[in-house]
Formats: C-alpha cells, sequence, structure tokens
C-alpha cells in the first residue's frame, strides 16, 4: 500500500490536534474542534483551510486558448486577463473526467486547478488530448511545488486586507492578483472558494505556506478564526450546492444530469464530450440531480437507494447531512427525471427502514459571493 502524501501543513494540524483522515490519497484533517462549530465559523465570521492537495497544471504555448477550448465544456475565449472560469473536462460519452477552475494569466498561459484525487488521471487525460491533436501547447504539473490555503467566510475581506497593499474591495468574485506580497512571501491571491461563502484562495510556494497559516490564525484571533477540516468544507459545499467529484459529478454523471449545464458550451466549436452532450440535450435528459428535504426522521448517505411509492429503484442519494445551518436533514439525489419535480414525494432506503422524502429546490441557501 502506498504512503499517504502529506501537505506541507501536516505538522501545523498536528500541533493543533486535528483528527487526520485519508482523503484522495493525503493525509488530511477532518477536524479540529467539531465539524458543527468550524462550520458556522464560516458561515457567520471566518474559517481557514488548508487546499494544498488541489492539483495546478500551467497550460502554456501559442496554441494554449485553442486547446484548452477543445479540453473544456466551458468557452475560454470569454476570459479575460485576470479572471477565473468554472468548467468540466469530459470523456467522449459525456462523463465527467474532473471540474476544475481556469486561471488566465494571458492569452496563451492559463492555470488549472484540478481536484487532489485526480491529479494522475487528469495530467494523464491531458496529455492524451494533447498527443491526440498535437498542438502547439507546454504542460506543467506545478502541484508538487504549490501550496494553498483557503480563507473563507463574512469577516474574511476585514482579516487579509489588514496584510495586503491592494485593495479587496475592488476585486470581484472569481478573479485574481498575482504576485501580491503576503507576510512576507509572493503569492496569487484568487476571490474564490467552496463554501458559498465570500473569501479567498492563496496560492504560494510550499516553503512559505506554514508562515502565512500561523499568522493568519494569530492575526484573525480577534475575528474568532477557526482553523477548518474537511467535514465542514463538505458540510458548507453541500449547503451552497456546489458539487462534490465522485458524488454529483463522475466518469457516468454528466455535467448537465448534475444540473452545470451553464458551463456546458454546446454553440461553441468542438470539445471533448460535446457530440454527447448536445444529443443528451436534444433528447432530454433521463435523470437528474434533485435536492430533497426527508419528511421522516433521518439522515440520508451517499449511495443510499432512492424508490419511488411502488418501492421500485429510481436512482440513488449521493449527499446527505443534517445541515447545520438550516437545521434540517437534506440531501441531493440522481433519480429518474420522471421524479424530478418539486414537491414530489420520495422515498430513502436507510438500513432497513423506509423514509419519506420530497424533492425541494437545490438551493439551500443564498451563496454571499461579493458582486
Amino acid at each position: 500500500m502506498n504512503a499517504l502524501k502529506k501537505t506541507p501543513l501536516h505538522d501545523a494540524h498536528v500541533r493543533l490536534g486535528a483528527k487526520m483522515v485519508e482523503f484522495g490519497g493525503w493525509e488530511m484533517p477532518i477536524q479540529y474542534s467539531s465539524i458543527t462549530e468550524e462550520h458556522h465559523a464560516v458561515r457567520n465570521g471566518v474559517g481557514l483551510f488548508d487546499v494544498s492537495h488541489m492539483g495546478e497544471v500551467i497550460i502554456t504555448g501559442e496554441e494554449s486558448e485553442k486547446f484548452i477550448n477543445y479540453l473544456i465544456t466551458n468557452d475560454v475565449k470569454l476570459l479575460r486577463d485576470n479572471e477565473i472560469q468554472y468548467a468540466m473536462m469530459c470523456y467522449e460519452n459525456g462523463g465527467v473526467v474532473d471540474d476544475l477552475l481556469v486561471y488566465r494569466k494571458g492569452v496563451n498561459h492559463y492555470l488549472l486547478i484540478i481536484n487532489a484525487g485526480n491529479i494522475k488521471k487528469d495530467l494523464d487525460w491531458i496529455h492524451q488530448v494533447a498527443e491526440e491533436t498535437e498542438m502547439d501547447i507546454n504542460i506543467s504539473n506545478e502541484s508538487p511545488i504549490t501550496a494553498e490555503v483557503a480563507l473563507q467566510g463574512p469577516d474574511a475581506q476585514k482579516l487579509l486586507q489588514e496584510h495586503i497593499d491592494i485593495d479587496l474591495s475592488q476585486m470581484s468574485f472569481f478573479t485574481y492578483a498575482d504576485k501580491i506580497n503576503l507576510f512576507g512571501a509572493d503569492c496569487l491571491i484568487s476571490r474564490t472558494g467552496y463554501t458559498g461563502e465570500d473569501g479567498f484562495e492563496i496560492y504560494t510556494d510550499n516553503d512559505s505556506i506554514e508562515n502565512i497559516w500561523e499568522k493568519l490564525l494569530e492575526s484573525g484571533a480577534k475575528y474568532n478564526i477557526m482553523p477548518c477540516g474537511l467535514g465542514a468544507r463538505d458540510t458548507l459545499r453541500f449547503e451552497a450546492n456546489l458539487p462534490l467529484y465522485g458524488h454529483e459529478l463522475s466518469e457516468d454523471i454528466s455535467p448537465l444530469e448534475a444540473g452545470y449545464g451553464f458551463c456546458v458550451k454546446l454553440d461553441k466549436e468542438d470539445f471533448k464530450g460535446k457530440s454527447a452532450l448536445k444529443s443528451q440535450k436534444e433528447n432530454g435528459l433521463k435523470r437528474k440531480i434533485v435536492g430533497f428535504e426527508l419528511i421522516d426522521k433521518g439522515i440520508a448517505r451517499a449511495d443510499y437507494t432512492v424508490t419511488n411509492e411502488l418501492g421500485q429503484e429510481i436512482g440513488h442519494v449521493t449527499t446527505g447531512y443534517k445541515s447545520p445551518t438550516l437545521d434540517k436533514a437534506l440531501g441531493l439525489a440522481l433519480i429518474s427525471s420522471d421524479y424530478a419535480g418539486i414537491d414530489n414525494e420520495i422515498h430513502i432506503q436507510i438500513r432497513n427502514k423506509t423514509l419519506k422524502a420530497r424533492v425541494v429546490s437545490r438551493k439551500f441557501l443564498n451563496k454571499n459571493y461579493k458582486k
């Protein structure tokens, strides 16, 4: 068995008494105090996450814009310098290789942020597509030399502004600033996150990240900052209706089935998976990801079977929690489109019980992003 990879902040987590778990081949903190406390810290104040396990890939070269547009579902031509775009890489059958962020540094210079558990698979796919197209590009995996923390919550701007020279009030959501000095380190800072709250993701080199982590925790004490683990990261993203690869998205679940048609530009030139996705849209989706609220007492978990009133299987739960913010048992499920209407009654099979639930809007709460 391969040893788990560790981020440059591993020792800092251990010193803080974090409960460490395996995630995507990495040893990561799932919680420091409690998942609920950390969740509320981000919703109401500010929290700090280690996300150094994420992957970073640089694409440069004369045909980099053309290549990325063939690689992803969104239209990279819509981006200007210092802007960011959410997109998917798809297989020919429309299934998802990964969801990712595209940072435009220049017309021939892009940074791709990919999921930690998918780094090798994604890189293999990017290289495969590059070989197929024979375009003039260079691919550089920066993941081993890049560290990242996420500062998230309504107090994130106030805290970060105390330590940098640029005016953060002028930075809108899904934009970034590069070569920013933060505690003596050279950083890329983007107004992005995975929580549904305002916040920033801070990229720097491995040697500088621990000082940034410690200084943010120290100076954020007046805002009651909390270090946050993967547990709160998951409950926060779930409430904000943000997908997790392997749950709401996978090689078997397309972006359209998952409800992310906004980042699938079927009217642009050819891209990987376009034909399959176009066919899905034209023929109507057979299944969809829906939100649901349990009527009966219980909590639905990922992979629990969903049935109709006759007990026939119609899908499965992709994520389920008792929402810390709303205090309701909510979930997301991939089910037959025939049952996907709002207020439809569905049934969740939890161990040996059948619990009633109703389909609800996936907008469990409003996102508080900076406009």
